[in-house]
């Protein structure tokens, strides 16, 4: 559920806006639109008769901020639901009132980001009336916005402007602070597209709680088939989209006190798995990595254990310290000027106290300068010593004075030691962010080394299985021209042989020819 106060400042800026005369006072009709216009963006039934039967006492004419508020309360904030698109609501009263105040065209930041701007300045500004942002939480959104936009805070340039903040009691209103941003001081060297990439994250971490988002693969329900979707992050759910536009919103996960995320082996081919279960349903996912992966798990077993403590989110709670901090501080501070106030008014007491005893000691030493030298020496002693009774008593108060003196140097050293604890930490926070980052290149070029090293894997694979083929070819040809070569030999066996009969039938008919001749000769 939002919280009360963070709905009541946007209304209060629409409020003032349709006070034309600046009395403080709005007309009925004017509050009948601008009820008729929450009641709609914030999606409450409204009832146009409420208006009139809650005022029917009351026709004295236009209405104030407190007569209006039991109204309000009862009929519209009393009734409101957690799942309204607070944007539109807080761009309804942004129209209302912004163009009565402040023109963005000689600024370096446009319509939507002055918005942004204001959006983010009513998250950050204290909950009194009139509404403005003190310095220390300018310092918090400036550093949170340089360190997005990846800059480097300059704290020697703050320092100067807190000394110009001093001269409007160390605060600034909406419009100030929307002034100071479009002028771009913190900005210096950044383009318009950088510093409205800057605010659009900001805002989209205070103002939507968004904790984290990125592209994620999702296991189907029905078809068991894996397909990519942009993830959102918030305190008590995980949404997911077609892709970063977040126009088509597929699903929503709804983180409740007994859901978990654990960590899954790698199964299918398929690495980096974990998964959600929760009451209903149990949701597989992918990350691209071991440190994204890593990354989101942790990010859900945050807001898991938020939801099972009841905390608020990450930075309402951190808001939340600041303000208590502040707090301690002033009350300190105020109780010391209350002591230094309180001894300052005794020791002028005392001193008012010892120039009556003077007066009085005078006026008696007149009266009584005729009188015997002794009671003249005895009133003296009797003054003396009364004289030193109230110097020892000054000087008592004049120690307890420097004692709280020394109380307040301490309380100051301790904020300073305080201060250089949280410089020390955002540098701690700084160094493990570089680290993060120099972890990530690492495993970005062991990735790719990898991927070159099974890609000449491949290749050698590839070149092997190709001589192998080219072996048993070999083989096979071998084999071939062997048996060729066998039949070869086989029939060059049977022409031997056939020859060898033709010799042997040549050689008999030879002789059958001698021997014929020589039967016939004479």
């Amino acid at each position: 559920m939002w919280p009360r106060e963070e709905l009541l400042k946007p209304i209060w800026y629409a409020f003032t806006a349709l006070d034309l005369d600046h009395r403080g006072k709005v007309s009925k009709s004017q509050l009948k639109v601008l009820s008729h216009n929450l009641c709609t963006v914030m999606q409450i039934p409204h009832d146009p008769v409420a208006l009139e039967e809650h005022f029917k006492a009351d026709d004295q004419g236009p209405l104030s901020n407190d007569g209006y508020m039991p109204y309000l309360n009862k009929f519209i904030l009393d009734k409101v639901r957690e799942d309204f698109n607070v944007v539109e609501f807080n761009k309804m009263c942004w129209i209302l009132c912004y163009k009565k105040n402040i023109c963005t065209k000689g600024l370096l930041i446009k319509d939507d980001d002055a918005f942004k701007v204001w959006c983010i300045f009513n998250f950050l500004s204290e909950d009194k009336y009139p509404l403005v942002i003190v310095s220390e939480e300018i310092e918090y959104f400036l550093r949170k916005l340089v360190d997005t936009m990846g800059s480097e805070w300059s704290e020697d340039k703050f320092a100067d402007y807190k000394l110009q903040l001093q001269a409007k009691r160390n605060c600034l209103t909406v419009w100030e602070f929307i002034e100071v941003m479009g002028m771009g001081y913190f900005s210096k060297g950044m383009n318009r597209q950088t510093l409205s990439l800057g605010i659009n994250e900001v805002f989209q971490e205070l103002i939507l709680d968004v904790l984290k988002q990125g592209y994620l693969l999702k296991k189907g329900h029905k078809r068991k088939n894996w397909t990519e979707r942009w993830f959102i992050l918030k305190p008590n759910s995980l949404s997911y989209f077609v892709n970063e536009d977040l126009v088509d919103e597929k699903g929503k996960i709804y983180l409740e006190q007994n859901c978990c995320v654990e960590s899954l082996p790698d199964k299918d081919g398929k690495k980096c798995i974990f998964i959600i279960k929760c009451t209903d349903k149990t949701y597989e996912i992918i990350a691209s990595d071991k440190k994204t992966k890593q990354e989101w798990i942790q990010a859900i077993q945050t807001c898991i254990q938020s939801l099972r403590l009841g905390l608020l989110s990450p930075h309402r709670e951190a808001r939340l310290r600041r303000r208590e901090l502040r707090q301690r501080q002033h009350a300190e501070e105020d109780q010391l000027v209350e002591k230094m106030r309180q001894l300052q008014a005794a020791n002028e007491k005392k001193q008012r106290q010892l120039e009556a005893m003077r007066e009085v000691l005078f006026h008696h030493y007149k009266m009584c300068r005729d009188v015997d030298t002794l009671r003249y020496v005895r009133t003296c002693v009797c003054v003396a010593q009364v004289r030193q009774q109230m110097e020892e008593q000054v000087a008592q108060k004049s120690s307890e004075l420097e004692q709280y003196f020394q109380r307040v140097q301490e309380l100051e050293n301790m904020y300073h030691r305080l201060e250089e604890a949280l410089d020390d930490e955002r540098q701690a926070k700084q160094d493990e962010e570089a680290m993060r980052k120099l972890q990530a290149r690492l495993l970005e070029e062991e990735a790719t080394k990898r991927a070159e090293l099974e890609q000449i894997h491949l290749q050698q694979q590839r070149v092997l299985s190709q001589t192998e083929s080219e072996k048993q070819e070999l083989v096979a040809e071998q084999l071939a021209k062997e048996r060729e070569l066998q039949k070869a030999i086989l029939q060059l066996e049977k022409l031997e042989h056939e020859r060898q009969g033709a010799v042997e039938q040549y050689e008999v008919r030879s002789h059958m020819e001698v021997y014929k001749q020589s039967l016939f000769s004479p």
